[in-house]
């Protein structure tokens, strides 16, 4: 299951949320300022990602996650968040053919609340390793009355048992034919 994308197994749909699957179900946030800290809560998975304002530098590079390192800070009235640190795992959409390792990645999001109801979410998306120059993705996120629900990603997750169970298939089909094999 570890070959397997984050989102596959239920476990994280990455930090950058532009397009695709979080352009229709299950795509609103829930943003929460304290005093010292922003909270940006993801209907998609219910991942909370925890961003500390105090202007502390970033963990050591050894320290890893799946939604990596986030910071922000003001910009004005634009809340700017810089994440590094992201897990070796794939951990952004992946492309036909493009896996992209958090390993490398930085990102940069800037949050700016263009009217009342309206935040433009736009990320700067650095990977050297990946692409030849950063690049930029915008969406915006309206103020909603509904409600955000429960994802319930593991219940009825019948898609990884079902390719759990055709590898342990094809492991015993091949163990059988080895056996058969002359020698």
């Amino acid at each position: 299951p570890e070959d397997l994308s984050t989102q596959e197994r239920c476990l994280s749909f990455g930090t950058a949320r532009v397009g695709g699957v979080h352009a229709r179900n299950n795509s609103f946030h829930q943003i929460v300022q304290t005093p010292g800290y922003v909270l940006i809560h993801s209907e998609m998975i219910h991942e909370a990602r925890i961003i500390p304002l105090n202007g502390r530098p970033h963990a050591p590079a050894a320290i890893r996650s799946l939604q990596g390192d986030s910071h922000g800070r003001w910009d004005g009235q634009t809340l700017v968040i810089d994440t590094t640190n992201f897990s070796t795992h794939k951990t952004f959409r992946q492309t036909q053919g493009l896996d992209v390792s958090g390993e490398h990645v930085h990102l940069i999001e800037r949050l700016p609340a263009t009217d009342p109801d309206t935040i433009r979410y736009e990320v700067t998306v650095d990977d050297p390793t990946t692409w030849t120059r950063p690049w930029t993705a915008m969406t915006t996120w309206k103020r909603s009355p509904e409600r955000m629900f429960e994802y319930v990603c593991h219940e009825a997750n019948y898609s990884l048992t079902d390719m759990l169970r055709g590898a342990r298939a094809d492991e015993i089909a091949g163990a059988e034919a080895a056996k058969r094999a002359p020698k």
